[in-house]
């Protein structure tokens, strides 16, 4: 990768004096004094379902009446999101590790569109005299809803507060998209290896065993835009080559460390795509593809939710419940694989992204498992730009 990106003469919005500048790698150390851990967010009751959906759809003018056709998904489940009590999960578990590794960073968790708010999460770290702040998104790729948007929430808050302005601001940095970082790959690598092993254990060969690997679809324009416009990417953006990059790691180590699976073959799926019909979003779905699996001569297949940090609701209801679905109408057997949630390999690889910021870890020395990593500390300018609403203020990153 090139790190010799030169920085606009833009300064870095609402960044620590160290990112300021707008290098690519904050290759010096940071003291930073909390953590923010920044998620979706989710309803946690059949009260909740539409109002979080309108904050979802904020801007758009979707009526009530299309909500309710997104609404029956949580609505199977009570009305309750997995998401909030995942990411309840994954800050005890960020906060036992950070304790364990004797650092003194108290982690706040906000989210987009459902309490808790992220405006309420850096109020209270502002509250509790924390000034430097190190934020981590639940997400691993470069898009504009996963990595972008966030940013934009940064600054909005800190804007909209005022906490990011005057003699004594509050700062928000961001550690970089983490989508080939070995703790974040490990708990996938683990979930295919099981799977195709056991297709194998029990007769069935390597040739007859596909894994799909399955992400968020996205409309194509903003797929396109994903990514440094300094870098050339194919169709999809970086957003599809980085997870095409994670895979092919993944089941060349498989082939590696199990010769009997050489010959299974893969695919990048997309799923839970909404919007209109006429408007272009990332292909093949999930579905499709499954149906066509036994003309392929497949008879069993792994899903593996590369896309996901946890099991949120497009996992439960898009594979478990329609994707399986769709591999029992095709006759072929099916299994989904684990996403990283609190696997301890994913855990520890958040606070060593922590502890890269801490310390300025070079560039040189940062672990990555594909040649697109180790991605950026401050995004670059032009990165993931909504197709739609065009750039508005973000943190984290060089100014377009």
């Amino acid at each position: 990768m090139t790190t010799s990106s030169t920085p606009t003469q833009s300064a870095v919005p609402f960044a620590s004096p160290a990112a300021a500048g707008g290098d690519p790698f904050v290759e010096v150390p940071v003291a930073y004094d909390a953590i923010v851990l920044s998620s979706f967010g989710g309803p946690e009751g059949q009260d909740d379902v539409i109002p979080f959906l309108r904050n979802v759809t904020h801007g758009r003018g979707i009526p009530d009446e299309r909500l309710e056709e997104v609404a029956h998904h949580y609505r199977h489940f009570g009305g309750v999101s997995p998401i909030n009590a995942q990411n309840r999960a994954l800050k005890a578990a960020l906060e036992a590790e950070i304790a364990r590794r004797g650092l003194d960073l108290p982690v706040y968790w906000g989210n987009r569109n459902w309490a808790p708010y992220l405006d309420d999460a850096v109020r209270a770290a502002h509250a509790d005299g924390h000034r430097t702040l190190l934020a981590i998104a639940t997400s691993a790729y470069s898009s504009y809803s996963s990595d972008r948007q966030y940013r934009e929430d940064y600054a909005r808050v800190l804007a909209e507060t005022g906490l990011g302005t005057g003699d004594d601001p509050v700062t928000i940095d961001k550690v970089r998209l983490f989508f080939d970082h070995p703790g974040f790959v490990e708990p996938f690598y683990e979930g295919v290896r099981d799977a195709v092993a056991g297709f194998l254990a029990d007769g069935v060969g390597a040739g007859a065993v596909r894994v799909l690997f399955s992400t968020h679809s996205i409309p194509t324009a903003d797929a396109d835009r994903s990514g440094p416009r300094d870098r050339s990417w194919p169709e999809g953006g970086a957003y599809a080559a980085q997870h095409r990059a994670v895979a092919a790691h993944i089941m060349q180590r498989l082939a590696d460390e199990i010769p009997a699976a050489a010959g299974t073959g893969w695919d990048l799926v997309f799923q839970s795509r909404s919007g209109p019909a006429s408007q272009p979003w990332l292909e093949p779905d999930v579905n499709d593809v499954i149906a066509g699996l036994p003309a392929q001569g497949v008879e069993a297949v792994a899903i593996v939710p590369l896309g996901f940090v946890s099991d949120h609701m497009e996992v439960l209801w898009d594979l478990d419940n329609e994707a399986m679905a769709s591999a029992a109408e095709a006759g072929i057997r099916a299994v989904r694989t684990r996403t990283p949630g609190t696997h301890p390999a994913f855990v520890a690889g958040l606070v060593d992204l922590v502890e890269e910021r801490l310390h300025g870890t070079p560039a040189s020395e940062r672990p990555h498992l594909t040649d697109l990593g180790p991605w950026y500390d401050v995004a670059r300018p032009g990165d993931c730009e909504n197709a739609r609403l065009g750039f508005l203020p973000a943190a984290a990153g060089v100014a377009p």
